[in-house]
């Protein structure tokens, strides 16, 4: 029964959901107590399945990446098959920033050689360009690895944040906690750039296995010897590691409050008390900061400049430096927008003024990317009068910034249009129209040229076609030879 291929395959889904589920709630904090679970599970089996689970849920998490590296290292001393398939990278761009950081990572846990590093920065830094020296830069800061080179202002910004990072000593490479394997149990994979790594894609999917039954009673007498022994000692540090964790919690607790309001104080004194933007950006990048409070940041900035009762371009080129300094302020101004946006029917004219301004120079200056514009629905019954105004102010501002042949330009880009979709709907021809009328009465009607060309083009018979199929389907069950012809019409469409 158990060698039904039935039976394979559903423990094969079953494996599948266990590794996902428990990559994805792994952190600093649990990591010890994930580990033996996941020995639990048959890695030997399932290494294609966990290869492939941990690059995406790294790629979805960069901020973990340190934590899944660590993972690697553990679990590459007792499979050392499972952290050389993990070193294959298939170099799709896409993937390019967070794939570099996890190998520095890697590289730190002594999974990888660190020929991989030097060979990767070379090839980098051989032909150098604006992406291969961000990337490498960032590689760089994981691995604490120096070179510089001719770049444009962005990424100089880089840069000099790169050789402050060494002018104060680089942070440990492996902080303690996640420091998990001894010296001799290390296992080094020297794997060269230019080595053919075969990456088993058959491992991604299912294959029944005719000795399943004598391989999985082979795979729990390996667990029992990985886990096996040591249950009270572990149950022991289990309850002290508790403890420790409700103190640290309790202390969190009860300092965070303060924290943020000491925070949010300095960081408002800054910002009202430089003489330039260049000033207020370099005291604002030497506050150290505790993870997740770079959000603050952005936060104070907004507030600072929603404030003022005329819009002060200040805020928005200290914004522009921070989003071109570091990417993390960059998504964080990109969350900030969302929120805004959502909320803007509550602040004052002159408020939503000042932070449509703000948000259109960042658009501008291609320090925000242009997907947030995803956020806005353009239609009658998604708009209220406030976002209507907001709206009109951004894209008033950017045609004063860029121009309306450039912002025409930059609304035509092909490679954008899916973020593009709610501001110029092609849905059905009322919205449609309610886009272009708005565009047209705010002085802006050049930018609608297309959808009017697709509002032109559209065939009339599209409407007549949805109501012959809407009503054919109320009667699919009865009269199927109805179905077949209403289907043909359409066809003809």
């Amino acid at each position: 029964m158990e060698e039904s291929l039935e039976y394979q395959k559903k423990s094969w889904i079953a494996l599948k959901k266990s590794i996902n589920g428990l990559l994805n709630k792994i952190n600093k904090a649990n990591i010890k107590h994930i580990i033996p679970e996941l020995f639990e599970e048959n890695l030997i089996r399932g290494r294609g399945l966990f290869c492939r689970s941990i690059m995406k849920s790294q790629l979805n998490s960069a901020i973990f990446t340190d934590v899944f590296a660590a993972l690697i290292a553990v679990v590459n001393t007792k499979f050392p098959q499972i952290g050389e398939l993990l070193s294959y990278n298939n170099n799709n761009k896409p993937q390019m920033l967070a794939s570099v950081k996890f190998i520095g990572h890697l590289v730190n846990q002594q999974v990888v050689h660190e020929l991989v590093a030097l060979e990767l920065v070379t090839l980098l830094l051989e032909k150098p360009t604006d992406d291969s020296v961000d990337v490498a830069v960032g590689f760089i800061k994981e691995c604490g690895i120096l070179h510089e080179g001719e770049i444009d202002k962005r990424v100089q910004f880089l840069i000099e944040d790169l050789f402050a990072l060494r002018k104060h000593k680089f942070q440990p490479a492996v902080p303690p906690e996640l420091d998990l394997v001894e010296e001799e149990d290390r296992l080094t994979h020297e794997i060269s750039l230019g080595d053919k790594v075969d990456e088993q894609i058959e491992l991604d999917v299912f294959k029944p296995d005719p000795n399943f039954v004598e391989n999985e009673n082979k795979y729990e007498q390996l667990q029992k010897r990985i886990l096996g022994g040591g249950d009270q000692d572990e149950e022991s540090e289990d309850d002290d590691e508790s403890k420790d964790e409700d103190e640290q919690q309790m202390k969190i607790e009860d300092e965070t409050e303060t924290n943020l309001i000491t925070l949010r104080r300095t960081v408002y004194l800054t910002i009202m008390s430089s003489a330039e933007f260049e000033e207020a950006g370099h005291k604002l990048l030497k506050i150290r900061l505790e993870p997740g409070q770079e959000m603050q940041l952005c936060i104070m900035l907004l507030e600072c400049c929603s404030q003022e009762k005329t819009f002060l371009h200040y805020y928005a080129l200290l914004g522009q430096r921070l989003c071109m300094i570091n990417k993390v302020h960059q998504k964080n101004f990109e969350k900030s927008f969302m929120q805004q946006y959502s909320m803007i029917h509550q602040l004052e004219t002159n408020k939503l003024r000042n932070v449509a301004k703000f948000f259109a120079h960042l658009l501008g200056t291609d320090a925000l990317p242009w997907h947030v514009l995803a956020y806005l629905r353009l239609t009658e019954e998604d708009t209220s009068s406030s976002s209507r105004i907001f709206i009109k102010i951004l894209f008033q501002e950017l045609s004063g910034h860029l121009g309306i042949r450039m912002l025409n330009e930059r609304l035509s880009d092909s490679s954008m249009q899916e973020s593009f979709e709610s501001i110029f709907p092609k849905d059905n021809p009322k919205n449609m129209r309610f886009a272009i009328n708005f565009f047209t009465s705010i002085g802006l009607g050049g930018i609608t040229e297309n959808l009017r060309d697709c509002l032109k083009n559209m065939p009339r018979l599209i409407l007549q076609q949805d109501k012959r199929v809407s009503r054919s389907s109320e009667s699919d069950d009865d009269r199927p030879m109805k179905r077949r012809r209403s289907s043909q019409v359409v066809n003809c469409f």
